[in-house]
């Protein structure tokens, strides 16, 4: 095993004034949590770092990595990403606070995924017009947001907010990895009125980069709705497409969008 030279970050709650109010201070505090957590998709996007550094754009056009969230990472502490070479891939961790708070692996397939834009089908956002329910991210529905296009100056605002040092990104033109997952969070926020939820875990094959100038939409079916030790969990199967027509990356997405806390209430 080999290991990469460790990426420390200071880490940034991009989600604060966001309407998932388990970034809040206050409220995350009434679910046991020492302050609002720096999101989950964010926490993947620093660990995006490790592959990029070792495989470059290619990386991002052909890589699958996966992630899961065990303990918070919060708001202006510092985080340190780490990564193994073992098998051909990458093992990664984030520690913060002496604790281990994600882990996930990075791999380069040789095989090229047999995606069709046709098996994802295409939805109008229904709204937040209902609670987040068996209902509303009910088992086979499809899930969509508004399009939209970053542009160059959303682009070097998230790259500064995300901490990513790695040049490719401004130099190339091409939304960052941790952007593109943001939209499966988009994808429930758009079609339910959330509470405080919480995103534990992600797995995203990448298809081909995107431009910063590409029109991004998404398409994401409701997979999975259960119980779990109180709370209640959702799974989408979702597929990021830039200009209506290229596959961008395949993405199946886990939160937790009603804690036990709230069920208790």
């Amino acid at each position: 095993m080999t290991a990469l030279k460790p990426y420390s970050i200071h880490a940034y709650n991009l989600a604060k004034n966001s309407e998932n109010k388990m970034h809040d201070d206050s409220v995350a505090r009434r679910f046991g949590f020492q302050g609002g957590l720096v999101p989950g998709v964010d926490v993947f996007a620093y660990m995006t770092h490790m592959p990029v550094a070792k495989w470059g754009r290619a990386f991002l056009e052909r890589g699958l990595m996966d992630g899961r969230f065990f303990k918070p990472v919060y708001d202006g502490e510092t985080a340190v990403v780490t990564a193994e070479e073992i098998d051909g891939g990458l093992a990664i961790k984030v520690e913060s606070r002496g604790e281990l708070c994600a882990s996930g692996t990075a791999s380069m397939p040789s095989d090229a995924p047999k995606i069709s834009l046709g098996d994802f089908q295409v939805a109008a956002p229904v709204g937040k017009h209902a609670p987040a329910d068996e209902k509303t991210y009910q088992t086979g529905k499809w899930l969509a947001i508004p399009p939209f296009t970053l542009g160059a100056h959303g682009s070097s605002e998230y790259l500064r907010d995300a901490r990513e040092t790695d040049p490719l990104y401004d130099d190339e033109k091409i939304v960052h990895t941790g952007m593109l997952l943001r939209t499966m969070n988009w994808a429930l926020m758009e079609n339910a009125i959330l509470g405080p939820w919480i995103h534990v875990g992600s797995t995203i094959r990448y298809l081909a980069a995107a431009s910063v100038e590409d029109e991004l939409t998404v398409r994401a079916k409701v997979t999975g709705n259960y119980d779990r030790k109180g709370h209640k969990f959702v799974e989408l199967d979702g597929l990021i497409v830039a200009n209506g027509s290229k596959p961008i990356a395949h993405c199946q997405h886990i939160a937790i969008y009603r804690p036990r806390e709230t069920m208790a209430a």
